[in-house]
């Protein structure tokens, strides 16, 4: 028998989810595990035989919508049947992806009601790893049924929960369940308006989770206060690898999500990855996080894109890159470090830094000059071997700098998000699909979406360990079903 964790007992009344409908649970009992704060309103996880699956998948789902008298979601049958095919083949550590923003099927989007059944087929399922439900309409009633997923599923590692309109409540939920989970390394609840109350919960859990690697909270209307919370906590919390805190609403002048931040990396050893875009950051947040990186010996992977760091800025960061060597991706998109900023940062990669793997530098309003310098770097620079530069001004010898790195062999075509052609024998740059992290919010609804050329910066530093767990959702490497292309049942899925 398959040895695992699951779940024995649990708070509520044993028939609060099993007879009654979500919403007539989510009005009185989710309520009650919401105002617990005691670990002893959780389950308790045992150490022993997992039980075996019953039937199909698509069988189990089709009964169970029976049962409870709940409509059949056409979507998700057609998913499970696709499922039931690989664990017949054979398969185990499958993802099963039910993304409502699959543009190629017929989807109905997952509401409440259906992750209500959907969570009572998967939880005692030993095939399925990962969980996949982007974009749909889960609220806090779905919420409800994934921290329950949570607290029963033992073989449950990855859980993307991103967009699907869940609330402070729900957060909190979910927060909650985490306290005595030993299985999820990666959770995903970006765009989900949990706000501050919610990322006080999350911040609370990470005090007591030591199994959590990768986090994303990323568009989540974090406040202030939480922020703060992440960066006290995370001076304690030596396993979380990466956390992605961007979008909070803030207010003020002072940078204090920076400067609390900059702190935490001084005391902070096992980080890896670190999104911290929209943060409002200037010069004076970028001096502070530097400042920081001279004592941090474990962050690889840099995300300060969309803030207000000018080319001032940059003498702080070519400063700190002549004696790290732990970096390797930084994305300085949308900002504003124009020529003089380009400058700076050649100099360094040229001369000194020989950590660094992949720059961007998209939309920063860089002119030719600036262009041609980094290229330069590119050429002298071995270890830098993926730059970014769409979105800038390009001359005509930054157009033909580029071409010449490419065809020299210096830049590989999925390494750069421009791509030389010639008009009459002028040479231009037209962009392509490539990038730290295309994929973060979307994946494309034609040709492939398991490359890495489009999420490099993933692809560059995992962030989490050899579990099947890798990056974002975009590139794990497990089994997953129901994306755009799916490749033959002895090969990795990477999407």
């Amino acid at each position: 028998m398959r040895r695992g964790i699951f779940c024995r007992g649990f708070p509520l009344s044993p028939t609060s989810v099993i007879s009654e409908s979500p919403s007539r649970v989510c009005g009185r009992e989710w309520r009650r595990l919401s105002d617990t704060s005691s670990t002893d309103s959780l389950l308790h996880w045992h150490s022993d035989s997992a039980p075996e699956p019953i039937g199909s998948l698509q069988e189990h789902y089709y009964n169970l919508c029976k049962e409870k008298s709940k409509k059949i979601n056409p979507f998700i049958l057609h998913i499970l049947q696709g499922v039931d095919e690989e664990i017949e083949q054979g398969l185990e550590g499958i993802t099963l992806n039910v993304a409502g923003n699959n543009h190629l099927i017929p989807v109905e989007r997952i509401t409440g009601d259906d992750f209500w059944i959907l969570s009572k087929v998967l939880e005692k399922n030993p095939y399925i790893n990962g969980l996949d439900v982007r974009y749909n309409r889960l609220r806090d009633v779905g919420a409800y049924y994934a921290a329950k997923l949570l607290q029963k599923q033992y073989n449950l590692i990855y859980l993307n929960l991103m967009f699907n309109d869940i609330g402070p409540e729900g957060g909190d939920l979910i927060a909650k369940a985490l306290y005595k989970n030993v299985t999820l390394k990666y959770l995903r609840m970006t765009g989900n308006k949990i706000e501050n109350e919610g990322g006080m919960s999350f911040a609370a859990m990470l005090q007591i989770n030591s199994y959590l690697e990768k986090l994303d909270l990323g568009d989540c209307d974090l406040g202030m206060q939480s922020v703060i919370a992440f960066a006290t906590v995370l001076t304690q919390n030596q396993k979380i690898k990466g956390i992605n805190l961007n979008r909070p609403i803030l207010y003020g002048e002072q940078e204090e999500s920076t400067v609390h931040l900059s702190h935490m990396l001084k005391e902070n050893h096992c980080l890896v990855e670190l999104h911290m875009s929209k943060h409002d950051m200037r010069n004076g947040g970028i001096k502070q996080l530097c400042g920081a990186l001279y004592l941090n010996n474990s962050l690889r992977y840099l995300d300060v894109s969309c803030n207000k760091i000018t080319r001032d800025g940059m003498v702080f960061l070519a400063d700190v890159l002549k004696s790290n060597t732990t970096l390797e991706v930084i994305d300085l998109s949308f900002n504003r470090i124009e020529t003089a900023g380009a400058k700076y940062l050649s100099e360094t990669l040229t001369s000194h830094n020989r950590s660094l793997k992949a720059l961007s530098v998209v939309s920063n309003s860089i002119e030719g000059e600036g262009l041609v310098a980094l290229s330069q770097s590119v050429k002298t620079n071995l270890t830098l071997s993926n730059i970014y530069i769409w979105g800038n001004t390009f001359d005509e010898a930054t157009c033909v700098a580029y071409s010449e790195l490419i065809q020299m062999g210096y830049l590989k075509p999925d390494n750069t998000d421009v791509e030389p052609y010639v008009v009459d024998g002028h040479v231009y740059l037209a962009e392509v699909s490539n990038g730290l992290k295309r994929h973060y919010y979307w994946t494309p609804t034609y040709g492939q979406a398991c490359i890495h050329s489009a999420n490099a910066g993933f692809n560059l530093v995992p962030a989490t360990s050899k579990t099947g767990v890798q990056e974002d959702p975009s590139l794990g490497n497990w089994r997953m079903f129901g994306f755009v292309s799916q490749p033959t049942a002895n090969e990795n899925v990477v999407v």
